[in-house]
């Protein structure tokens, strides 16, 4: 499938990679005809998704079988007047159909916004002003039906509402819906089957029209909206193929929520490039024992997760499970810590292999499998994309220099690289201008070409003239025993401006330890494990962190809280 794509298959170096990556780009690219109705035809008993519960329920949907449920869902949803252009937003958390929506609506032209089970009916009526959404396909759950039944009202654009589940919604506990709004709603199940033969539209889309958009997770501010072209799916085949390193016999797991970007990063767009299987655990609550035994159960070869979830893992006792299958294990979302990677390593055998992006782009920074990792970088520059250090003026940085990561443009939009922000333009040129794309994270790169993770530009604290990154602070707490998570921040000081604040989940076995003599032993730990100045001075335990539905440490939470003290 991918030498359709790419003018090399593979790569046997960093220096083969960055020379000879080149996409070979159809005329109107689409995803779901050009990779899994071919997949279809090609290998049409092969094992595309393998979907289960936390309640023991299971689908196995070959290439064919999910060709013949996008086609009927995309003749249901032309049938309510989905089209080309439309925006649709999906609210369906880890359901089986979201896959199956996801590829109708590509198969149509229309639109597709994935969003959060989380949204309240204030976050809900944003989006759909903001986005003028038409649609709403939404799960049969009593929170979701809720908050989407008060937007209703204050969304002057919306027509329908499709409501998916395993019984009629009208006889649900979340019935309201239906009941107040009954002229928009509409039943998933029952009436999907009733759709007549799809015919594909004569034009379905131009490479530059846009496929997607994501609502940013909003770590300050409200969120803007990312619209993403058709070769955004294009560009996730270096996130599959390479980054995890699939291939036809891999069974992938990514742990992501279907509402954030992670989702087509990890079980969507380059997996189905690679020909490999993705795999699906829907549960409702994350458990670490669980999700081992999954992972045993159904020998998952391939995984990615955010830093946070092989934070909990690596507390386990893994030599409980049999992961003798698992072969490959990639990570993104936050940076990694060190002491996670050496941990996880000394408990499996197997070295993460971290990777970089945005909600604005795929993936630009990646450890790839012709590399070594090391423990805490980012890796090396994607070959798609032009990255670069600037400093403040705007002049390249030196190697081992901290400056802010940005993409050079130049004349021609690299393959995954969003088009703007979404009737945003102010927006898009703060970030995007003199062909240079400004992502506002911070960085610093070692002579070898590595990048290391320094923090958001507003999340850097200028404490007694120092520079501090509040990453390299938390990678130092993180190597003590009692530190489960931490989020490094700063607070007003009259004295020394800003001092370094630590807000720390401590591990269960040290939480009756939680006091003053704690505080002192890990401001002591931080002194050793890196520059004195950097220490906590002020040090707080909570339960947990505040953070995005993508799983982002809100570290300007904190910072508010803390400012209303």
């Amino acid at each position: 499938m991918i030498e359709r794509f790419l003018k090399q298959t593979s790569f046997t170096s960093v220096e083969d990679y960055n020379k000879n990556l080149e996409f070979i780009i159809p005329e109107h690219f689409n995803f779901a005809y050009d990779v899994m109705d071919a997949w279809a035809e090609e290998a049409p008993e092969k094992l595309a998704l393998l979907w289960t519960n936390d309640q023991g329920k299971e689908i196995h949907a070959t290439y064919k079988q999910l060709k013949e449920q996008s086609d009927q869902a995309a003749s249901y949803l032309q049938s309510l007047g989905i089209g080309k252009g439309d925006p649709v937003m999906l609210i369906l958390k880890r359901r089986y159909e979201w896959w199956i929506v996801m590829l109708a609506l590509c198969k149509i032209g229309a639109i597709v916004i994935p969003a959060t089970h989380m949204l309240t009916k204030h976050d809900i009526v944003y989006r759909n002003t903001r986005a003028s959404i038409k649609t709403i396909i939404c799960v049969d759950d009593a929170y979701v039906c809720e908050q989407i039944g008060l937007a209703v009202d204050e969304s002057p654009t919306l027509k329908s509402v499709i409501v998916v589940g395993d019984h009629q919604p009208k006889a649900a506990a979340n019935s309201s819906l239906f009941t107040l709004h009954s002229s928009l709603c509409h039943d998933y199940q029952s009436e999907v089957v009733k759709a007549p033969k799809f015919e594909r539209p004569a034009f379905v889309n131009n490479n530059e029209d846009t496929m997607i958009m994501y609502f940013t997770s909003g770590t300050s501010g409200e969120p803007k909206m990312v619209a993403h072209d058709y070769l955004y799916a294009m560009g996730h085949l270096t996130t599959g193929v390479f980054w995890h390193n699939l291939h036809e016999g891999s069974l992938h797991l990514t742990v992501a929520d279907t509402g954030w970007g992670k989702a087509v990063w990890g079980k969507f767009y380059g997996q189905w490039f690679a020909g490999a299987t993705v795999f699906v655990f829907d549960h409702e609550k994350f458990n670490a024992d669980t999700l081992l035994r999954q992972m045993e159960k159904y020998k998952v070869t391939s995984f990615c997760a955010p830093p946070t979830i092989y934070r909990f893992m690596i507390r386990e006792d893994l030599s409980k499970y049999d992961l003798s299958s698992l072969q490959y294990c990639c990570t993104a979302g936050e940076a990694l810590n060190p002491a996670v990677f050496d941990k996880f390593y000394e408990k499996t055998g197997i070295k993460m292999m971290e990777g970089f992006g945005q909600t604005e782009t795929t993936m630009t920074l990646g450890t790839f499998p012709w590399m070594t990792p090391k423990p805490g970088s980012m890796g090396i520059p994607n070959a798609q994309y032009d990255i670069d250090l600037l400093r403040a003026d705007g002049t390249p940085c030196e190697d081992g220099e901290k400056g802010e990561i940005v993409v050079r443009v130049g004349d021609k939009k690299p393959v995954g690289l969003f088009k703007g922000y979404y009737r945003d333009e102010e927006k898009t040129r703060e970030a995007w201008h003199d062909g240079i794309y400004h992502t506002g994270d911070m960085a610093w790169r070692d002579e070898d070409g590595y990048y290391w993770f320094e923090g958001r530009i507003d999340d850097v604290i200028k404490s007694s003239g120092y520079r501090i990154g509040p990453f390299e602070v938390e990678s130092a707490l993180m190597t003590h025993p009692a530190v489960v998570e931490c989020a490094i921040t700063g607070v007003p000081d009259d004295v020394r401006g800003m001092v370094v604040k630590a807000t720390v989940v401590l591990g269960k076995e040290w939480k009756d330890k939680a006091g003053d003599d704690l505080i002192k032993e890990l401001q002591q730990h931080v002194k050793k494990e890196t520059a004195p100045y950097k220490y906590p001075r002020i040090i707080e335990f909570v339960d947990e962190l505040p953070k995005t539905i993508s799983g982002k440490i809100r570290r300007v939470e904190i910072r508010q809280k803390d400012a209303t003290k």
